[in-house]
C-alpha cells in the first residue's frame, strides 16, 4: 500500500515538471513607446528689407570734366572757395543737368587747356573760346553759346549814339592785332583816326585822359570797365556790330573729335535752354543786354 502511495506521489511530481518545462518563459515587461516630437516648424523667412525713399533726381548717366581758366569775369572765375564760377559755368551746370551727367569742374591756365584736352585730362572746354579755323582744325567744337558784339565806348553825353559814321574824323582807340583792329581797319579805312595800342586796357586809359574821342572793342569787356570807378566818365554808345567775317562767330565749348555723342548731347542742351527762356534768365544774371 505505501509502496503504491509513493508511485501515485511520484508520477504527480513528473506531471507538474513536465508542465512548467512546456509553458512559454515570461516576456520581460517592455516600457511604452515614446511618443515622437513633433517636428520643428521652419523658421520664418525673415522680412524683406523695404527699399528706401525713391530719389526725386535722375542718376547721372556718365561723369565728364569740365576745364575753364577761371581768370575772365564775370564769365569764368574762381568763387571764395577757389571753385570755377560765373556765367559759363551756370551754363555748364544746367547742360549737365539736361545731359544726365556728373560734371566736376576744374581750372587751369590758359595755356594748358586745348592740350589737357587732346590729352584726354579732362572732356570739355568753357572759358570764353572764340570759334576759329585753327581751332577747328584741332579740336570738335560745339554750337556758339555766346556772343559778345563789337560795340563803341565814349565820353557820357558824346554825340555818338547812333551809326558808326558818327565817328567819321574822330579818334578812335583799339587794340593791336585784334579782330576788332580788322573790322575797324575795314569799316573805317581813312574816314577816322585809327589809334592802336597794346591792350584794350591801355585804349580805355587813353580815353579816360581824352586821348581818343571812343574805344571800338568787345561789348562785355567795355561795359565791365564803365561800372568800375575809372569808367565813370563813359558809356556804350551807338549800335552793336556783329561781323562774321572779321569778329567771328562767338564762343563755343572745345571737345575732342572723336567725343561726337557728347558734342551732339551739349548742343541738344544749349539749344533747349535757349527755347525754354532758361539761357535768358542766366544771361540777365549777369548782363544787362543779350549775349546771344
Amino acid at each position: 500500500m505505501r509502496l503504491a502511495l509513493c508511485l501515485l506521489a511520484l508520477v504527480a511530481m513528473t506531471g507538474v515538471a513536465s508542465a512548467q518545462q512546456q509553458q512559454p518563459p515570461a516576456q520581460p515587461q517592455q516600457k511604452p513607446l515614446a511618443k515622437p516630437a513633433p517636428a520643428a516648424k521652419p523658421a520664418a523667412a525673415a522680412p524683406a528689407a523695404k527699399p528706401g525713399p525713391k530719389s526725386p533726381f535722375t542718376p547721372p548717366a556718365f561723369k565728364i570734366t569740365i576745364a575753364t581758366e577761371g581768370a575772365f569775369p564775370p564769365f569764368n572765375y574762381l568763387d571764395r572757395k577757389g571753385m570755377p564760377a560765373g556765367f559759363e559755368m551756370e551754363l555748364a551746370q544746367e547742360a549737365c543737368q539736361r545731359i544726365k551727367a556728373e560734371c566736376e569742374f576744374i581750372a587751369l591756365k590758359w595755356d594748358e587747356l586745348i592740350p589737357g584736352l587732346l590729352e584726354k585730362k579732362f572732356d570739355i572746354i568753357m572759358s570764353s573760346m572764340e570759334v576759329t579755323r585753327e581751332r577747328r582744325q584741332r579740336m570738335g567744337l560745339s554750337r556758339r553759346y555766346y556772343l559778345s558784339p563789337g560795340a563803341f565806348i565814349a565820353p557820357k553825353g558824346a554825340p555818338y549814339d547812333g551809326p558808326p559814321s558818327l565817328l567819321r574824323n574822330k579818334r578812335i582807340g583799339i587794340q593791336t592785332d585784334s579782330t576788332h583792329a580788322d573790322w575797324a581797319d575795314k569799316s573805317f579805312r581813312r574816314s577816322a583816326q585809327l589809334k592802336r595800342y597794346a591792350s584794350v586796357q591801355e585804349a580805355l586809359t587813353a580815353l579816360a585822359n581824352d586821348e581818343v574821342d571812343a574805344v571800338f572793342g568787345d561789348k562785355a569787356q567795355l561795359w565791365l570797365w564803365s561800372r568800375k570807378p575809372e569808367g565813370k566818365c563813359c558809356e556804350l554808345v551807338g549800335q552793336d556790330i556783329k561781323d562774321t567775317q572779321t569778329l567771328g562767330v562767338g564762343v563755343a565749348a572745345g571737345l575732342r573729335k572723336e567725343d561726337a555723342k557728347l558734342r551732339d548731347a551739349l548742343n541738344k542742351a544749349f539749344g533747349e535752354m535757349m527755347t525754354d527762356g532758361t539761357y535768358k534768365k542766366i544771361n540777365d544774371k549777369y548782363f544787362p543786354f543779350a549775349l546771344n
